[in-house]
């Protein structure tokens, strides 16, 4: 089975045999993608024409309605979800921050409609007198932008990613083109056929592409917006693109980040600081197997802890049952797939080299 790109209104399956994709726990093959074949500046210019049209005219509370709404309808819908996000190697506890996680940004979107008018725009600060005697005078209103939402998402969070910036763009009036990674979208294409499906949303408001981009950042302008979350590397390539450049497009980059976390020096084996240290630093490297974008990247311990911590570490994570995620007593599923299992020992490697 070829997964599907939903674009300019239909559904359409991309051209040539695809990338196979597998799934990360039995490496059985799942389904295939392919973006060959498409037309990416059709793809942008019917976001503009159509969703773009459509979505401007509803008002803020408008919109944050249609995201309640639909919020309810995909929490009705969550168990196919689940269902579908242990191929991708995460365990229940994992997919619950992904998918009913992702679904909150919804609700919590929907409830800032009440801090704008209900109008398709907003004002700006207050009124500014140009004229001695007050007859002519000034006012910045706020409206949305006339392009498209361009979304290249990670592959750790499928559900999360695409809703948390889809809600921000559709309070705001504007559609949105999401580019899922491919290892894992499979699983934000069938959120993003549900939510075709629901018709809450007017047509145009989403489209989806299910592998790669092709050259669709040689056709974004002006009145687009790129956003990126993944590695740093990748994002500065994207973001020096000589397209994003000429148009001076707005590009926000969501990338590697040096989290951390400390142990006092005055914290000692018997206080609750203790505890609660050895069971977060276990939290951030089991949880979705470490790949967070908010997970810790250095542990900092007093010297003459380093010892008592690295026994107390080890024996915490000797308890974490790690495996299939289908098995109610794992803990810690795999990453995501072979590509990311490869990239970690060749991380491993270089330190190792060090």
């Amino acid at each position: 089975m070829k997964l599907e790109n939903y674009v300019t209104g239909r559904w359409i399956t991309g051209e040539g045999e695809g990338e196979v994709l597998y799934d990360a726990v039995t490496d059985e093959p799942l389904t295939t993608v392919s973006t060959k074949g498409l037309d990416f500046a059709s793809i942008l210019k019917y976001g503009r024409e159509t969703g773009n049209t459509a979505l401007r005219k509803f008002t803020f509370h408008e919109r944050g309605r249609m995201l309640k709404a639909l919020a309810v309808h995909l929490l009705n819908k969550k168990e196919k979800f689940y269902k579908l996000s242990f191929h991708t190697g995460a365990t229940k506890a994992d997919s619950w921050i992904d998918i009913e996680g992702g679904i909150g940004n919804l609700f919590a979107n929907a409830s800032l409609r009440r801090k704008f008018p209900d109008l398709p725009y907003c004002t700006d600060g207050d009124p500014i007198g140009l004229s001695k005697g007050g007859t002519f005078m000034a006012h910045h209103l706020l409206v949305p932008k006339e392009g498209v939402a361009l979304h290249i998402n990670a592959y750790n969070f499928p559900i999360w990613g695409m809703l948390e910036k889809c809600a921000v763009n559709w309070l705001a009036g504007v559609p949105a083109v999401v580019k899922p990674a491919s290892v894992s979208c499979y699983l934000a294409e069938a959120v993003a056929r549900e939510i075709i499906e629901s018709g809450i949303f007017p047509e145009g408001a989403l489209q989806l592409i299910c592998g790669s981009a092709g050259d669709i950042l040689d056709h974004v302008t002006a009145q687009d917006i790129v956003t990126f979350t993944g590695s740093k590397t990748t994002g500065l390539k994207l973001k020096s693109h000589a397209r994003i450049l000429e148009e001076s497009v707005p590009f926000n980059m969501e990338a590697d980040s040096l989290n951390c976390i400390v142990l006092g020096e005055d914290v000692t084996p018997s206080m609750p600081e203790w505890e609660v240290f050895i069971k977060e630093v276990r939290k951030e490297m089991t949880v979705k197997a470490g790949q967070k974008c908010t997970a810790i990247r250095r542990i900092f311990v007093p010297q003459n802890m380093l010892e008592e911590v690295y026994q107390a570490l080890g024996k915490s994570l000797s308890q974490t049952t790690v495996g299939n995620p289908l098995n109610d007593k794992v803990r810690m599923g795999a990453l995501a797939g072979k590509a990311q299992m490869e990239s970690v020992k060749q991380n491993v490697q270089k330190l190792l080299a060090r």
